[in-house]
């Protein structure tokens, strides 16, 4: 992905804006332009997901990069939303409570800075809804 796409692309990851293909109804995130199952004859508009899922499978970092050595130990899941994608997502819990099939949702949160006085990277990260 280019640089300029990468930015260009930032709202949809805050707001979790994928597509649908309204021929054959399925879901996709990170948002696609071609259904590979219909093909040129599908249909794909944007979708706006309702950010609920359940996890499907975890781990705990206990050991991560400097950027982010500050908020180890941390749980990263493969949450699969309600509408069917699966996207790999930080779980906002402590590791102790984090189980597969834990229902969860989006939330906006920050996820890195740049320095002390540096640029705030801020993005989408799941809580626990039980």
């Amino acid at each position: 992905m280019s640089v300029s796409r990468f930015w260009r692309k930032i709202p949809q990851r805050y707001n979790l804006i994928g597509t649908q293909c309204t021929s054959c109804g399925r879901y996709f995130f990170p948002p696609r332009s071609l259904c590979p199952d219909c093909r040129r004859s599908g249909k794909i508009v944007d979708h706006k997901f309702n950010g609920e899922g359940t996890v499907v499978t975890y781990t705990v970092i206990r050991s991560a990069s400097d950027q982010f050595e500050h908020t180890t130990p941390y749980v990263l899941a493969i949450v699969e939303l309600d509408e069917g994608p699966r996207l790999t997502t930080q779980v906002a819990c402590l590791p102790e409570e984090a189980k597969i099939g834990m229902r969860v949702r989006s939330v906006f949160r920050r996820i890195a800075a740049d320095g002390e006085s540096g640029t705030i990277h801020y993005g989408t990260k799941f809580v626990p809804t039980e």
